[in-house]
């Protein structure tokens, strides 16, 4: 069945809740965009962005660079379990903070509490237990609600920084030890942000990218653990290697096409 915490929990609501939350997001969703609070680095769950705006524009900055003939860093960052681990109070004072508060607040604040979980397999359940954090799954507000509480993790970057959810990269052209430093620094902040608002770093998912011709590879931490060298990463789907080629990318897409083929050629009689 494989481990238990690849496992996610899904929140079961009725219609008439899931039509009211779709009432409320709207009215913040209308909001948040005639005051722009939402930074631009955020490309999940917003409307007109997607994977393929994300990878564009994140890409774009790294050939430029590379075209050039800088070096470029990319760092690929992972929240652990980000989205169980929203805390409520926390997440309240963000959403004062981007300018929603009176009946809309409360509201969210009681939807939120007072929620139960458990385990069932095959008809076997396990005991009740309270959930303390964290933005339901599957939810109607689920993404909204991320949304607002991770929008400020871009405040004091200087690296260019690109966000899909929880996902976030940071990319910089480095050719000096000042280069290097502005990037320790914004890890630095990023470690102090997830601190602060009680998330935490899967460092072992975490990675630094170095590309470029006389790239001189230097090293990177956060919390103090180094971050290790990645040859070739899967970013949204995409196959990033650090020589800057598409080629294990056009492999991998001509595999997909031939298994398609094949399963076609076996299933399918005529092919007139």
């Amino acid at each position: 069945m494989g481990e238990s915490e690849n496992y996610r929990p899904v929140s079961l609501t009725c219609i008439a809740c899931k039509v009211m939350e779709r009432i409320i997001k709207n009215d913040m969703t209308e909001h948040l965009s005639e005051y722009n609070v939402i930074n631009n680095s955020q490309h999940g769950f917003t409307k007109g962005r997607a994977c393929l705006t994300n990878l564009l524009e994140f890409l774009e900055e790294v050939y430029e660079k590379l075209d050039e003939g800088r070096a470029v860093d990319m760092i690929y960052l992972d929240l652990a379990k980000a989205f169980y681990k929203v805390p409520h109070i926390r997440l309240a004072k963000k959403m004062e903070a981007c300018g929603f508060g009176g009946n809309l607040l409360r509201w969210i604040e009681n939807w939120l509490k007072d929620r139960r979980q458990r385990v069932g397999i095959r008809g076997a359940f396990s005991e009740w237990i309270d959930v303390i954090s964290g933005v339901p799954q599957w939810s109607v507000l689920e993404p909204l609600l991320f949304r607002i509480f991770i929008n400020d993790i871009d405040t004091g970057i200087l690296s260019k920084i690109s966000k899909f959810a929880d996902d976030t990269k940071l990319c910089k052209d480095v050719v000096t030890e000042e280069d290097a430093f502005i990037i320790r620094e914004d890890l630095r902040r990023l470690y102090e942000w997830a601190k602060d608002w009680q998330m935490l770093f899967n460092v072992g998912k975490c990675s630094a990218m170095h590309m470029g011709k006389g790239n001189k590879k230097f090293k990177y931490n956060i919390g103090g653990v180094t971050l290790r060298a990645s040859e070739e990463e899967r970013d949204l789907g995409v196959i990033m290697h650090c020589s800057a080629k598409p080629s294990r990318q056009c492999v991998e897409a001509a595999k997909r096409a031939n298994r398609i083929l094949g399963m076609i050629k076996r299933t399918i009689v005529s092919r007139e």
